[in-house]
């Protein structure tokens, strides 16, 4: 005799179907890899330096020798400034840079106004500690010259502990630069891209590592072509955040 089948209450749901496992807790998200970095960022010069050339040309010590406060930079034969090339490259690296999870000290945050001087610009990124530095600026060379350098420190002091890593990120930024950009290395001053500088105080009073690096030559048409170019100014800025990126990751 089979045993009559079990009928459910009325209102109750009879299931089948095996209950899901509980979900699996998602994988921590990685940290962006330049979490806890600080980086320096120095716009070369400022759009109204020509405004006050009283305060522009006083004297101040670089470290080795008197020079002035600042300039007022190169332009194009257009009349593009260096100063508003500096910021907008500026202005784009610090947006890249923060994304990739970085901390950004700049020395100025307009390009209206008058200074810093170059000794109050190297102060402000040493007291912020940056792990590294950039000054920002474009050439103007001669006319027949074309091309970009890395300007690197030579100790004297203030410095002394932070040229071989200077020298490190240098190259870094040389070859990152000339990969993205497209722009040559510079036909008339320095090596292979590469100048050795002991009369500028940025490089000169630094006590984190740090290059200048001069875009191209403002003053050679095909040069200045580029240089105006919101889209090359982008891909400058987007090299150098590949070079302070490989610097910093290779060398915590």
């Amino acid at each position: 005799m089979v045993a009559p089948a079990t009928v459910p209450e009325a209102g109750v749901e009879v299931s089948h179907v095996a209950q899901a496992p509980s979900a699996r807790k998602p994988a921590p998200a990685r940290a962006p890899p330049l979490a806890g970095k600080m980086v320096g960022i120095d716009p070369g010069h400022n759009g109204l330096n020509y405004t006050d050339p009283g305060y522009i040309n006083h004297l101040i010590w670089n470290g080795r020798n008197e020079e002035t406060c600042d300039t007022t930079g190169t332009e194009t034969d257009g009349g593009y400034t260096e100063a508003r090339f500096n910021w907008n490259v500026a202005t784009y690296l610090a947006a890249d840079l923060r994304a990739e999870g970085a901390k950004v000290v700049l020395t100025r945050h307009n390009d209206d106004g008058v200074g810093p001087c170059v000794t109050t610009r190297s102060q402000i990124i040493n007291r912020a500690h940056a792990n590294v530095a950039v000054d920002i600026h474009a050439d103007g060379g001669p006319a027949d010259g074309r091309g970009f350098a890395i300007l690197e420190p030579v100790a004297d002091g203030p410095n002394d502990h932070v040229i071989g890593a200077s020298e490190r990120f240098g190259h870094d930024l040389l070859d990152s630069y000339r990969a993205l950009t497209g722009m040559p290395e510079s036909t008339y001053d320095g090596t292979n891209g590469i100048v050795f500088r002991s009369d500028l105080a940025g490089l000169n009073l630094t006590t984190v590592p740090k290059v200048l690096i001069e875009c191209g030559n403002m003053r050679n048409a095909t040069d200045a072509a580029l240089l105006v170019r919101p889209s090359f100014q982008r891909l400058a800025a987007r090299a150098f955040t590949q070079a302070i990126t490989q610097y910093l990751t290779d060398r915590p």
